[in-house]
């Protein structure tokens, strides 16, 4: 279960940091409530982790074989995937993350398109603002690399673990977005954090080879 955990807890944290969830949190935060923000960001990711460990554990049920053989596979794959951009992304280069994330709040914003409700919908604008939080980054987070490493974390590793781990690495990293993200965002460099995480799946791509022999 600590194995789990950690795993859990670094794979997020260190993914999540500069990811388009991230700045959604950022910008959201700079507009509305600090903890409305938070609060339906967070939701919206334990969800996403709640469902992504769910569908671990239906994968878990394939041949031990296939498992072990797809999870080296997807951490070695999603490894030398990260190094790879972040060696063609120049030392100063703008954060992509940020710039997606600042498109998907503008076009979400209210009046700017149909796909979120207005704030007349809701009996109060704080609804309004949990809502948005929560749809905007469960909608961001649906089909991202974490969701997919936490789906193969929880097919090998126990689930409860996985569970708590991920969620505190959320909450860390929505933490950091909603009190300092503005200031911590241009602080960021996309390729060292590509880098970092492109290393830690090639870490866990090793770690299961291992666990193999």
């Amino acid at each position: 279960m600590l194995a789990a955990f950690t795993a859990g807890l670094l794979l997020i944290t260190i993914s999540e940091l500069g990811d388009k969830t991230f700045f959604i949190a950022v910008i959201l935060a700079m507009r509305h409530s600090r903890r409305l923000v938070f609060v339906g960001v967070i939701a919206a990711l334990a969800a996403m982790t709640l469902l992504s460990v769910m569908l671990g554990q239906i994968v878990s049920l394939l041949p031990k074989h296939y498992i072990h053989f797809g999870e080296i596979s997807l951490f070695i794959g999603f490894g030398l995937k990260l190094i790879y951009d972040a060696s063609r992304m120049p030392a100063k280069s703008e954060n992509t993350g940020a710039k997606e994330a600042a498109c998907a709040v503008a076009q979400q914003s209210e009046g700017g398109t149909s796909t979120m409700p207005a704030k007349a919908w809701f009996p109060s604008p704080n609804l309004a603002i949990l809502f948005q939080a929560f749809v905007m980054t469960f909608l961001a987070e649906w089909g991202d690399r974490t969701q997919i490493s936490t789906i193969a974390l929880a097919a090998s590793y126990q689930p409860f673990g996985v569970t708590t781990g991920a969620i505190l690495g959320h909450g860390i990293c929505t933490a950091i977005a909603v009190i300092g993200g503005r200031l911590i965002a241009g602080r960021i460099s996309e390729r060292v954090v590509t880098a970092i995480g492109g290393l830690l799946f090639l870490i866990f791509g090793t770690v299961a080879i291992l666990e193999g022999v």
